[in-house]
């Protein structure tokens, strides 16, 4: 049979279908109601109540309360009520030929519709045939039974990298196959996707060290070489089990160091040099790039030392005109103008209650000749600016948000300041 006869076999069923299921539901319209229900209950309470009333008349009567002309007058009133008292139901009155038709008409075109809008499944139909084709394959290199797949199926990249993904969320609880797929993605660059994948299979292996390891490497460098909590929590789990890793001692003293803790980075940097000390054999090459790496830190310590912590505020009223995309520029220059000699560029999400302190030292100089000390030395005078640029433009714009400069003093480290004006 064709392709077309069964389409227009299908067509023909569903249509059918469609039409008995609105006949289905009319049909309690179409029937008729030849009788009349009465409904007794009504009646049988009025019968009660009439009984009721009739005992207290009489009750009165004998008593003398009431005349007889009165007691008549009640209880033929009564009487009167109680004949008249029933309840009829009537039959649910019957919808038009054109309300019927309507319906009949308006289920099939649902339905319809309904088919239209879902039919399509060209995507998971690709995917099938995706799974038939490198399937295996993409389960074999998420296993490691084979190391990389076979020319052919390199050209058929994408529907590899599908495959691989779909095989890895039906095997969701194998950390294997998340570091696999994990290393895929960071071979083409995709960082975050790489970082995601790894973090699953660090919860699902969190005492793999090669899983932490790898994770919390992608993370620091993702970061710049910095340490948030969660790389900390992963290093540290990592050294609780083998507290002479290298790797992770080098993280966390380039990440203390980063994080101005210069103390910490050397205390790692220490322990290192006194693990590679205590074994046998040659290790000076080592142990020299350590004596190179505390030095560095050991400048970047003296350069901090030096520096200028710069609180900025903002005046009340000029805060409704900052949004989160804004960006704070704070600059120590010449009296005179020109290039400054250390700048500073950081989101304004960073201010936390209307104010925000940043630190400027040699580490954040323009040109490695132009430090503040020698400027200071030279008796050049100091001022520190601070602007709020909307469009992170390093030169001043209409709009922008800024301060009057301030002088800053020999040997001063600490200056506030105020942004109180608009750019015109």
């Amino acid at each position: 049979m064709s392709i077309l006869s069964n389409f227009s076999l299908f067509v023909a069923l569903s249509l059918l279908l469609s039409i008995l299921l609105a006949v289905i539901v009319i049909t309690p319209w179409l029937r008729r109601r030849n009788s009349v229900e009465i409904d007794n209950q009504l009646l049988d309470i009025n019968v009660d109540v009439y009984q009721a009333r009739i005992r207290e008349l009489n009750a009165d009567k004998a008593a003398a309360t009431i005349s007889d002309s009165y007691y008549q007058a009640q209880k033929t009133e009564l009487e009167r009520q109680l004949l008249a008292a029933k309840q009829v139901t009537t039959a649910m009155q019957p919808p038009s030929l054109v309300s019927r038709l309507m319906l009949m008409l308006w289920i099939p075109v649902l339905a319809g519709s309904a088919y239209m809008i879902i039919s399509d499944r060209s995507n998971v139909f690709t995917l099938w045939q995706e799974q038939q084709i490198v399937g295996q394959v993409a389960d074999d290199l998420l296993t490691g039974k084979i190391d990389e797949p076979p020319e052919w199926a390199m050209k058929e990249g994408l529907a590899l990298f599908s495959a691989m993904q779909t095989n890895v969320h039906h095997n969701a609880h194998d950390p294997q196959r998340w570091l696999k797929l994990a290393e895929m993605f960071l071979s083409f660059g995709a960082t975050e996707s790489g970082l995601e994948a790894l973090s699953r299979a660090y919860r699902l292996s969190p005492d793999d060290e090669d899983i932490a390891m790898m994770y919390a490497q992608t993370s620091f460098f993702a970061l710049g070489g910095s340490l948030d909590d969660n790389i900390r929590r992963t290093l540290q789990g990592v050294l609780d089990s083998s507290p002479n890793k290298e790797e992770a001692q080098m993280m966390m003293a380039m990440g203390e160091a980063r994080a101005g803790n210069y103390e910490q980075a050397q205390a790692w940097i220490g322990k290192m040099r006194r693990s590679f000390e205590q074994r046998a054999g040659d290790y000076s090459h080592e142990i020299s790039g350590l004596d190179s790496l505390a030095t560095d830190i050991a400048n970047q310590q003296a350069q901090a030392d030096d520096s200028v912590d710069v609180t900025v505020t903002i005046t009340p009223s000029l805060l409704p005109l900052i949004v989160a995309e804004d960006v704070l520029f704070v600059a120590i220059r010449a009296a005179t103008g020109g290039a400054p000699y250390a700048a500073k560029r950081v989101p304004i999400s960073d201010l936390e209650q209307d104010r925000i302190t940043v630190s400027l030292s040699n580490a954040d100089m323009m040109m490695p000749d132009r430090t503040l000390q020698s400027a200071q030395a030279l008796g050049e005078q100091l001022v520190v600016t601070a602007r709020i640029s909307r469009s992170g433009s390093a030169n001043t714009q209409s709009g922008d948000l800024t301060t009057n400069p301030i002088v800053l003093e020999t040997e001063q480290h600490s200056i506030r300041m105020q942004i109180n004006q608009q750019v015109p």
